[in-house]
């Protein structure tokens, strides 16, 4: 479907103004179909994106802070994230020996364990790509970074 259709939105002033609303659009839509999936294993997006940083680090630690930095959505609260997943037993925090005011966050087995049975729906969680094909993903791929790029080296 067309955004225009999606919008109900005959013109756009410019292609610019279009681009950026579809690019608005589609992110809350892929945003709505991750949900869907994430919602049957009782977490947010934004606490898988937790998760899957601390399975990266393992079997280190990470602070509060590292997971800010690498959260794909960095408006989110990492601290409130860590305590919500703290009380869901997917993930453990201790106190810094080296630094009191730091805390250590690690991922738990219960939390592992979820993550794998997550990953056992990647082919659920991809179907949204279906619609295109490997030559075009990576176009769309090459072209999202690029305009990241360019506004970073603006």
């Amino acid at each position: 479907m067309k955004i225009e259709e999606a919008i109900k939105q005959k013109k756009f002033k410019s292609e610019e103004e279009r681009l950026i609303i579809n690019l608005v659009y589609t992110s809350n839509w892929l945003a709505n179909e991750q949900m869907g999936l994430f919602k049957r294993y009782g977490i947010s997006a934004q606490q898988y994106n937790v998760l899957r940083i601390l399975r990266g680090q393992s079997p280190n630690a990470a602070s509060v802070g590292l997971i800010q930095e690498r959260m794909l959505d960095r408006m989110s609260n990492a601290s409130r994230l860590v305590e919500k997943l703290k009380q869901k037993e997917l993930v453990k925090r201790n106190e810094c020996p080296k630094d009191r005011r730091q805390v250590d966050v690690m991922i738990t087995p219960k939390g592992m364990d979820l993550l794998t049975e997550i990953d056992g729906c990647e082919n659920e969680m991809n179907s949204v790509t279906n619609g295109l094909v490997l030559d075009e993903k990576k176009l769309l791929n090459q072209l999202l970074d690029k305009l990241r790029t360019n506004k970073n080296n603006n």
